[in-house]
């Protein structure tokens, strides 16, 4: 007999964040989070995400032992600027069992009813912001960073349930021997000399203004894309704080028409080997590990170009092949042996067509899923 227990507890929301450990301590793919890092990340103070949205944990249980566990929430914000009456599942971990998983899902659908909501929608962890959708097709390697990974059965027990697609997002490969053609170098040059445009890296000594410059960037470029809320001063910086431990300021390009910011594309180092080897845990040596992994042995080799975009006023003028071009030679150079770019829209027809053409694979999918309730 399987029992629900919503989290009220320091130790039982442990229990929700090392879960995940049972489901896949015999998979070699998986990449572990930080234990540090999910406490901060389910923390009502430090996480801004909390202050407009309603969040609730629940984990399953047959006996004493933790079977499935699975997360609600409202990003009210969300449901504002869309117009709509959507709540989140999300952080959904189970045994392949589709009595356990139909007891999770009915447990948050029923709460989010009980709230309102007209729709149920995901994975989300909790925004766009963060890891959404099952892998769907790609399970034969890792995943970057922030990219999310999920057993196969996964999908069997969504469908047996009646959750239907709601979008598919796509991650695209490359690696060094991308060479982009004459034609896509000459288009490139002749953007940047036509449109009196400047493409300069990242100023980590000029940080807090760099982060204005782009928040107005973010909220902008992508404020048309489906799933998209735009980010507060808070959870921005929030954002942006935590990303700047890992960034790699080579690899962040602002694009300026007259000084005038109007462009930016982000990759990150993917440093899941690393978060890999450490299993969880940061301390009591994670900080020598850490310099080992990434200094010594050199296991960061690859990155994910994790945004792209440019503001509308400057779209389909040649800046975002710029991006492209640029992020990858540029990595090339910087010693990293191959990239991913994700995640990006299945209908996000122009980006597609243009990664295709530049040669890029698309090698994984990832699936979002809803319901009417």
């Amino acid at each position: 007999m399987f029992k629900i227990k919503k989290v009220q507890t320091k130790k039982e929301l442990l229990d929700f964040i090392k879960f995940p450990w049972k489901i896949y301590k015999d998979d070699p793919n998986w990449v572990p989070h930080l234990i540090s890092e999910r406490k901060e990340f389910f923390d009502p103070l430090k996480n801004p995400f909390f202050k407009h949205s309603e969040v609730v944990f629940f984990l399953a249980k047959k006996d004493k032992e933790i079977v499935g566990r699975i997360g609600g929430h409202i990003n009210h914000n969300h449901n504002d600027f869309h117009n709509e009456k959507t709540g989140f599942f999300g952080f959904f971990e189970c045994v392949n069992d589709f009595e356990v998983a139909k007891l999770l899902l009915d447990t948050v659908r029923d709460w989010l009813k009980s709230k309102g909501m007209e729709i149920m929608r995901g994975p989300a962890n909790f925004s766009t912001n963060e890891e959404i959708a099952f892998l769907l097709e790609g399970f034969d390697s890792a995943p970057a960073f922030m990219m999310s990974y999920n057993p196969k059965y996964y999908l069997d027990l969504m469908g047996k349930y009646g959750m239907r697609k709601a979008k598919d997002v796509f991650a695209w490969y490359f690696d060094r021997t991308f060479k982009p053609s004459e034609r896509v170098i000459r288009i490139a040059e002749r953007v940047e000399k036509k449109e009196n445009l400047k493409i300069r890296t990242l100023d980590l000594k000029d940080f807090g203004n760099e982060i204005k410059r782009v928040k107005k960037i973010y909220n902008s470029a992508w404020s048309k894309n489906w799933g998209f809320v735009p980010m507060n001063d808070e959870e921005f910086e929030h954002m942006c704080k935590n990303l700047k431990q890992i960034v790699d300021p080579q690899m962040v390009f602002i694009a300026e028409i007259d000084g005038e910011p109007v462009g930016f594309s982000l990759a990150l180092p993917n440093i899941n080997p690393v978060l890999k080897r450490l299993n969880g845990r940061f301390f009591p040596f994670g900080i020598l590990k850490l310099f080992w992994f990434t200094r010594i042995k050199n296991m960061v080799k690859s990155a994910r170009i994790i945004t792209l975009g440019v503001v509308d006023n400057y779209r389909k003028k040649g800046i975002e092949t710029i991006f492209y071009v640029r992020s990858i030679r540029d990595g090339i150079k910087r010693g990293y042996t191959w990239g991913e770019l994700s995640w990006v829209l299945e209908d996000n027809v122009l980006m597609n067509k243009a990664l295709e053409t530049l040669g890029a694979k698309l090698y994984k999918k990832y699936r979002i899923y809803e319901m009417r309730i």
